[in-house]
């Protein structure tokens, strides 16, 4: 590709990371948009460990010509240089949208979490148009996805699931999915699992630590990202194919759990902008729904410019 072709591939991943770093905003959906979601997908399929653990024995051997041309065409054969682009593209917008996310979460915990609110009820809205619950399979797919996310979005909250690292991957591994499947956001399954605050946290802290040169204090932020990058990887290498496979085989009945697991994790926001407001007033309810519909009109706007992608 040239390099304005390059150019595109990043912005896009930047586009996808942005998303990503907010709740009810899916990665996969922006995929759709730019039209890098068949390549994308084609690419993590073809991350095959075979040809992974091949590229590792030709390393001693680069000293070669031979050797550097095999190991240039399997990198172009599984599209890596495709996917390192446009995760670089993902992770520096991810970082700088985590920041600000952050920072909001900590000055105005209401607003934000009501804009979050408005942001997955549109998703959901938007996404029943794709689902038809008519069959007893599709009706008992969306009553366990409600009801998972209603109850893992309480014990989440309340402090149930501990912030230690085995979490963290397992969080990483799930969230991932939603690079790959148009319509789940990754930010919201994070905050569904309580985790949504402590990985904005960690980028946030590294980020701080990083700017200011103080190496010690970055250790323990820099370690919850690198087990959630490692959960991440293996996500996308196994959890995302399996969801491929139930799209593929149950497409009717796996986007109704999604949708349902979208519904029920409203309550995660919802939570959030109770315990912010000790008092209703008339202007502040108003202030918070103001924020929901402007979330609410940021997905209905990507919508509206989606209208003949299938998801």
């Amino acid at each position: 590709m040239a390099g304005r072709d390059w150019l595109a591939v990043y912005l896009k991943g930047a586009a996808m990371g942005a998303a990503d770093a907010v709740p009810g905003v899916s990665g996969g959906t922006i995929a759709l948009i730019t039209g890098i979601y068949e390549r994308l997908v084609g690419a993590i399929a073809a991350l095959d460990p075979v040809d992974a653990l091949g590229l590792l024995a030709l390393v001693p051997k680069l000293g070669s010509r031979d050797a550097r041309e095999e190991f240039a065409e399997t990198l172009v054969r599984m599209d890596v240089p495709f996917l390192a682009l446009l995760g670089f593209g993902v992770v520096t917008a991810v970082v700088t949208v985590a920041n600000l996310v952050h920072v909001a979460i900590a000055d105005f915990p209401g607003v934000t979490f009501a804009f979050f609110f408005g942001l997955i009820a549109a998703s959901v809205v938007v996404l029943l148009s794709e689902v038809s619950v008519d069959t007893p399979r599709r009706i008992a797919a969306g009553v366990v996805g409600f009801v998972l996310a209603f109850v893992l979005s309480g014990q989440a909250q309340s402090g149930a699931l501990p912030e230690v690292l085995p979490v963290v991957f397992l969080a990483g591994a799930v969230a991932i999915c939603a690079m790959v499947l148009p319509g789940v956001s990754g930010s919201l399954l994070l905050l569904t699992f309580g985790m949504y605050d402590t990985m904005t946290s960690a980028v946030s802290d590294v980020t701080s630590a990083a700017l200011d040169g103080d190496v010690a204090a970055s250790v323990e932020p820099l370690t919850t990202l690198v087990v959630f990058t490692g959960g991440a990887v293996v996500g996308v290498l196994s959890f995302a194919r399996v969801v491929e496979w139930a799209l593929e085989h149950y497409r009717a009945a796996t986007l109704t759990f999604l949708v349902a697991l979208m519904a029920g994790a409203l309550r995660a926001p919802a939570i959030q902008i109770t315990d912010a407001t000790p008092e209703w007033t008339a202007t502040r309810a108003g202030v918070l729904l103001a924020s929901a519909v402007v979330g609410a009109a940021a997905v209905l706007v990507i919508d509206a410019t989606t209208d003949d992608l299938d998801y």
